[in-house]
């Protein structure tokens, strides 16, 4: 019955939007961390907790989505900075962190802007095709009706915004002892910390979606529902939507993005695959990811 009443509103919403309608939707974002798994286990209390600060105000931000009926522009809001804190490490997290993205629905189209170590580049791409259940399911966020959908998405190997601790998930007792002696015995030297961590191959992605902005858009690359996505669960990762414009006044101009060196998604891939193994060798042989190994030719 829920899923037939979403039919409904999207006809009706069809009906009452014209063709030329525009919006914008600002997103707030929030990743969860887990902090008793992250770092040395010597790791203290203090630190943890400064680390944690530090983090925040890198995951936390707010985005803005402009968008018309097949087009749309995805960035970040821009806010003045308080203090300058964790340069080098901000620099790491902020190079495999998503740049502007633009989106042609109606062409299947995603490009996105990404500064990679101090080189920028175009990253030409299609939307990615997720495989979406609709569901009965439905809520309320904000005036709007929103019903739930998921999905799986597969995972780049490359895409360290979803690393974790290895073996922090689907662990038995057994598995655990074993473990815990293994990090007693090297926990004094780490000659390379992304033995450490490890990437998903897949994860669920559920969004709630609603027809009554009947736009097939939503933050990030995701895209595909019938109504524009107001919530984003992936992972440890929420984006909620906080307030929607309809035909703003003023708004950034949608059109496709120009700056950075093209390349497609798996050419990127491979760059990032690249400078990532030189992290490493970096960090075997005592080097910091400052060297001259970590720039690009040039």
């Amino acid at each position: 019955m829920k899923l037939l009443s979403s039919i409904i509103l999207v006809i009706i919403s069809s009906t009452t939007f014209s063709q030329n309608f525009s919006g914008q939707a600002f997103y707030e974002t929030k990743t969860t961390i887990d902090m008793d798994n992250f770092g040395n286990r010597e790791m203290t209390d203090d630190i943890k907790k400064q680390i944690a600060a530090r983090m925040k105000s890198m995951l936390e931000k707010t985005y803005i989505l402009t968008f018309t009926k097949n087009e749309s522009i995805y960035k970040e809001e821009e806010k003045l900075e308080a203090g300058q804190s964790s340069g080098g490490f901000r620099m790491i997290m902020g190079s495999f962190a998503s740049g502007p993205q633009y989106k042609n629905i109606s062409n299947n189209q995603l490009l996105e802007e990404r500064e990679f170590f101090g080189k920028q580049f175009l990253i030409n791409d299609t939307i990615p095709q997720l495989d979406w259940q609709l569901e009965k399911e439905s809520k309320q966020i904000g005036q709007y009706v929103v019903f739930r959908a998921t999905a799986i998405k597969k995972v780049d190997p490359n895409d360290m915004s979803m690393a974790r601790r290895r073996g922090n998930n689907n662990q038995d007792a057994d598995t655990s002892e074993k473990e815990e002696g293994e990090v007693t015995k090297d926990s004094t030297k780490v000659e390379d910390p992304f033995e450490e961590i490890e990437v998903p191959k897949e994860v669920l992605v559920t969004a709630w979606y609603t027809p009554q902005i009947p736009v097939g858009n939503g933050p990030g690359e995701y895209a595909g529902l019938p109504g524009l996505i107001l919530e984003l669960n992936v992972d440890r990762t929420t984006i909620l939507c906080s307030k929607i414009v309809m035909n703003p006044k003023e708004a950034d101009v949608i059109e496709p993005l120009k700056k950075g060196e093209e390349v497609s998604r798996s050419e990127f891939n491979k760059i990032i695959k690249e400078k990532t193994d030189e992290m490493r060798e970096n960090f075997r042989n005592g080097r910091s990811g400052r060297g001259r190994g970590m720039r690009f030719g040039g």
